[in-house]
């Protein structure tokens, strides 16, 4: 559990140190295909992907793999599932991708795996390698990169591109349009609610205090969802427990999966905030936030729920 709490620390840190530093992530519109007549064939195509590549795709692709867990969900919620014979070890959503073959971990693959699967298109995510990318190319794999900047639009971006490259457009289209009238919702539900205060506990006591920071997508969420970031002081991710015990936040949200509330309720400085008091510590399903896939609408429904009950009352 200790290792996995902090694999998943490292990454969520390590996605955000990309997206804020890197100058080859793609703006909103980065990653747009070549332009065609409007009844022209799909392919041969040409897309920039996110490392500002020029990849070139002959013909639709048949045999996919995902390194990529927001990925694997967008190619499951664009219908081409079918596709998918190759995924990273963290793509556990939906449940039918556990039977996916999993070719490792999310920046060091295993490349023999990939090799061997022989696919059409090995579709990643900026925190790949670009070294590892470069070995898979130069045995002959097709690979592109998409990460869009962190927030809806760039999420928006990343399907349209994925449903791009899998003739999947029409679908990517209808799911885009779904997801922004989930926002919406939420956005008119909440607009003339207070704003309370809310920290969002990415992990505590040993393992260190680390919540979403002001420039953090989730940290933009939260403000979304009619609240206030309570780590709006600070960038990035790390937090300190006294500057969290001096803000005093009226909500904190944990995952449902590993922060524990027990833990939480039990710990030094934790224990004694209002929230926990109050009965204001509460669960949601963290995946829905983290990843930056098809259900982040959904993920911002349920933190509007959490911070608004009485919005959906």
């Amino acid at each position: 559990m200790k290792k996995r709490i902090l694999t998943l620390i490292s990454l969520a840190i390590l996605a955000f140190l990309l997206v804020a530093c890197s100058n080859t992530q793609t703006s909103d519109d980065a990653a747009k295909p070549t332009s065609t007549l409007a009844n022209a064939p799909l392919y041969p195509l040409t897309i920039t992907d996110s490392y500002g590549r020029q990849v070139e795709i002959d013909a639709e692709p048949q045999k996919v793999i995902s390194i990529a867990p927001n990925i694997t969900e967008m190619i499951y919620a664009l219908g081409r599932s079918s596709k998918l014979i190759g995924r990273s070890e963290y793509c556990d959503y939906p449940e039918d991708a556990k039977k996916i073959a999993s070719v490792g971990s999310l920046e060091d693959p295993s490349i023999e795996k990939v090799v061997e699967l022989k696919p059409d298109l090995v579709i990643v995510s900026t925190h790949f390698k670009k070294e590892v990318i470069e070995k898979l190319e130069s045995m002959g794999v097709k690979v592109a990169a998409f990460y869009g900047q962190e927030s809806f639009e760039g999420v928006y971006s990343t399907i349209e591109n994925v449903g791009t490259v899998l003739n999947a457009k029409d679908n990517a289209d209808k799911l885009i349009k779904g997801m922004k009238a989930k926002v919406q919702s939420v956005t008119d539900r909440v607009k003339d609610k207070p704003k309370p205060s809310v920290y969002y506990v990415v992990s505590y006591g040993k393992m260190g205090d680390y919540t979403a920071g002001k420039d953090t997508f989730i940290g933009q969420m939260i403000q979304i969802a009619g609240g206030k970031n309570a780590a709006d002081d600070v960038q990035g991710w790390s937090y300190s427990l006294e500057k969290l015990v001096e803000k005093n936040p009226e909500i904190l949200i944990c995952s449902k999966y590993y922060n524990s509330k027990q833990g939480i309720e039990s710990t030094s400085g934790y224990k004694d905030l209002s929230a926990v008091k109050n009965g204001k510590l509460l669960e949601i399903d963290n995946n829905l936030l983290d990843r930056q896939g098809p259900r982040l609408a959904d993920g911002l429904t349920q933190l509007a729920k959490a911070i608004h009950p009485e919005a959906y009352n």
